[in-house]
């Protein structure tokens, strides 16, 4: 059951019928739009929704099927099923046109039947059809919709016939109209025409006695006659009597083709409802496709979730203006079936009501709906709505009253299976009566079990929302701060209104605020003011998750990038302790070969005393080559003298051994200034240090070593080349290269890393992406190496 009976007019469902008709290609796919109607058979709805979602796969995939000659055949066939009757050829093409488009798309489905099994199942529509009624009509219609010459042998004749007369004609009139023309008779730049059918020459009025012939017109001004000559007359009287006997017998052949086609004409109906369908179901794809719309499951409990839901007709509007909507999700069901939307005024509830309503209709209408693939929905056998003014002059109806009429019909008929919609619920009169009369209203839908999505201002319908199980709050949610609607809907909470808030921001005087809030009670303005909070709090607490969330997710590519790095470290480990084994065995090996010869030699005595001394000679210098280098440690140049570190006190940084001084201290976090820089570092990394030693080394450091910066300018090369070199050698250049760049006050740099299998690239921006100098990264221009070079911008 439906209430009101405009109710697609209320939801603006006659929009949405209006924008499938525009996708139609014929008037019978727009006759099935207008037969579009609401259901709650679950096997019909399903089989619409799987027909529509299938054509959207087809269209998707770009498989070829016909588009164009859905024709209505209905006229031609009640024409065609009179004994007698027959069609003319321009009847017969539409309806090959039409038998073509039929013979494509059964030879599609038939291919096809898997992929599309919902669609290929309409071809029982067509299981009567014989399309060699097809082949039938293309022996008598060409490609022109004209009859074939051979359609018959007595056509034939005929036409051959024709030809030749018309072939004789045309010579005969050429001879006269070349002798009228050199006598003078025919006007400057005259040729021959048709009059009244026959071929006829213009002659000059004054010269008509001249020529022997019939006059068959004159020209607007009378000065030119077109007369048919008398030795043309025999010959045009010929043509005429062979196109009379042409006619004859083109309707003794379409005569004959209708009376073949006459016993089809039943299936050649189911044929036209099928053309119909097919038209339809592609219109609703399109459309699916044009709103982003999909199929949604389908359940027999009673349930309804939407997952980002968008009104359909409002985001094609919003596209028009080059603005987005905000989706809405929504979950009925269970012990939360009705519920009550609150919130201030603009800021989305209406909205919210009648996308719900519209996004279920059209799904018991078959139409796929713009929500996210993972909603779903039972169906409703009832589908109530009061939204908007019903107020009659007729009925004598108030806009209080015309609410009241439709909250009877709710109340009467409302049942576990009923979804009904009422918006901005109990206005219309005096809100101590209006809310106590919708309080008692609201108790008695929920007492019957329908679901419902319901918008309201009035405190006390948001309370029994709280305290009764079947009803649930609902809030629309604002951005307290700027006093703007953010269009979201929270289920769970009731919503303020923001009166006083929104009062306040317009400016109205404190001492109208203040009594106002005097009347309204301080219990009231508590709740109020409790909710505002809430609703602040909402989303403080919203920008703060989405902040972690970001942050969570860089420390996740950081987490990443560090276990590769270490994964290469290690494999270049395991790599270089190789090479060192297989070095070591091969030095080993050598030596063994060249100690067993020389005791051979000497064994063997061979070997003469200056030939020993000799040997001896050249095995302590092998030794010496393959001695490891000695690492001498470098000795600190500056004592350390320990004690306690406080600010001001000089202190070296264990790790790389760098002078800094302490700035301040606190806890165990010491920040220190290593030449212009500044650092925080754990107390346990620094260790104390002469002063008196410190300047002396800095002087010495000074004197030895000056930093030349211009001449470091000089020097440097914004651009550097690594390819070449394995990932773990690159790290320190790198490092050296931007520190430099950045010292000295460049901007640009270029890093040459080739492309190959991109693991050089990858390691180096990984890297450069935790340098703090680095502002943005970019490849470089592709007539200049594209990926394999990186440009990099210092801040």
């Amino acid at each position: 059951m439906l209430y009101p009976s405009n109710l697609e007019q209320k939801i603006n469902f006659i929009k949405i019928k209006e924008l499938l008709k525009a996708e139609c290609t014929s008037s019978l796919g727009m006759d099935y739009v207008d037969k579009v109607s609401f259901s709650s058979d679950l096997n019909l709805v399903q089989r619409l929704l799987d027909q529509t979602d299938e054509f959207k796969s087809l269209i998707i995939s770009g498989d070829a099927f016909p588009s164009s000659n859905f024709t209505n055949l209905i006229p031609y066939l009640e024409k065609a099923k009179l004994e007698g009757a027959f069609l003319d050829q321009e009847e017969f093409y539409e309806l090959k046109l039409a038998l073509q488009t039929l013979s494509s798309c059964v030879s599609f489905f038939q291919k096809n039947a898997e992929t599309y099994p919902t669609l290929s199942a309409l071809l029982g529509l067509l299981l009567d059809l014989d399309l060699n009624l097809l082949k039938a009509i293309d022996l008598i219609i060409d490609e022109k919709g004209k009859i074939r010459s051979n359609a018959s042998k007595e056509l034939q004749l005929i036409r051959n016939q024709l030809i030749y007369e018309e072939s004789r004609l045309r010579k005969v009139m050429d001879r006269i109209f070349k002798e009228a023309r050199s006598k003078g008779l025919t006007p400057e730049d005259a040729a021959m025409t048709i009059r009244g059918g026959r071929m006829v020459i213009p002659v000059a009025a004054e010269n008509k006695r001249k020529l022997r012939g019939f006059i068959h017109d004159e020209s607007a001004t009378g000065q030119t006659v077109f007369m048919e000559p008398e030795e043309a007359l025999d010959i045009n009287n010929e043509i005429r009597d062979l196109e009379y006997m042409e006619r004859r017998e083109i309707i003794k052949i379409l005569t004959r083709l209708t009376d073949q086609l006459r016993p089809s004409i039943p299936a050649l109906r189911k044929a036209t409802n099928f053309l119909g369908l097919i038209d339809f179901i592609r219109a609703k794809a399109k459309f699916a496709l044009k709103t982003e719309s999909v199929k949604p499951l389908l359940v027999k409990e009673r349930l309804v979730e939407f997952t980002k839901a968008r009104h359909p007709l409002l985001e094609i509007s919003l596209k028009g203006q080059g603005r987005s909507i905000v989706p809405l999700n929504i979950k009925l069901g269970g012990h939360e079936r009705l519920l009550v939307i609150s919130g201030p005024n603009a800021g989305g509830k209406s909205v919210a009501l009648k996308t719900v309503a519209l996004l279920q209709y059209m799904l018991q209408c078959g139409l796929l709906i713009p929500v996210h693939p993972d909603s779903k929905s039972s169906l409703f056998d009832n589908f109530f709505i009061d939204i908007g003014d019903e107020q009659s002059l007729e009925n004598d109806l108030s806009t209080y009253s015309s609410h009241l009429m439709s909250m009877k019909h709710f109340t009467q008929f409302a049942n576990k299976k009923t979804f009904l919609f009422i918006d901005e619920f109990g206005t219309g009169t005096e809100p101590q009566f209006g809310g106590a009369i919708a309080e008692s209203i609201l108790l008695a839908l929920n007492k019957l079990g329908a679901f419902g999505v319901i918008t309201t201002h009035y405190g006390n319908l948001k309370q029994i929302a709280n305290k009764n199980q079947g009803l649930v709050n609902g809030a629309m949610r604002y951005d307290v701060d700027r006093l703007e609607p953010i269009y979201q809907l929270e289920i769970g909470k009731p919503g303020s209104s923001f009166a006083l808030e929104i009062a306040q921001k317009i400016g109205l005087s404190k001492d109208i605020l203040a009594y106002a809030k005097e009347n309204i009670g301080e219990e009231r303005v508590r709740y109020d003011r409790l909710l505002t909070q809430l609703e602040n709090e909402k989303n403080q607490y919203g920008s703060l998750l989405k902040e972690v969330k970001e942050k969570d997710k860089l420390l996740q590519i950081r987490l990443k990038e560090y276990n590769q790095l270490k994964e290469t470290i290690e494999l270049s480990k395991k790599r270089y302790i190789q090479e060192a084994k297989v070095e070591a065995k091969s030095i080993l090996d050598q030596a063994n070969k060249k100690i067993e010869a020389a005791v051979r030699e000497i064994k063997e005595g061979k070997a003469s005393k200056e030939r020993t001394v000799q040997i001896r000679k050249e095995l302590e210098e092998f030794k010496q080559e393959v001695k490891p280098e000695k690492v001498v440690p470098v000795e600190p140049s500056i004592q350390v003298i320990g004690g306690t570190i406080a600010a001001g006190d000089w202190v070296r940084v264990k790790d790389n051994g760098a002078i800094a001084e302490v700035l301040s201290i606190k806890n165990k976090d010491v920040e220190i200034t290593i030449g212009d820089l500044k650092s925080n570092v754990k107390m346990s990394r620094l260790e104390k240090i002469s002063k008196t030693e410190v300047k002396k080394e800095l002087k010495s450091i000074s004197r030895a070593g000056n930093y030349n910066t211009n001449e470091k300018m000089m020097e440097f090369s914004s651009n550097l080349d690594l390819r070449g070199k394995r990932g773990e050698e690159i790290l320190p250049i790198l490092q050296n290269f931007i520190d430099e760049g950045f010292m000295l006050g460049v901007k640009s740099l270029r890093i040459v890393h080739g492309k190959g299998d991109g693991i050089l690239r990858e390691i180096t921006r990984n890297f450069l992406r935790s340098m703090p100098e680095v502002g943005r990264m970019e490849d470089e221009h592709a007539d200049r190496g594209g990926a394999g070079v990186t440009l990099v911008s210092l801040k």
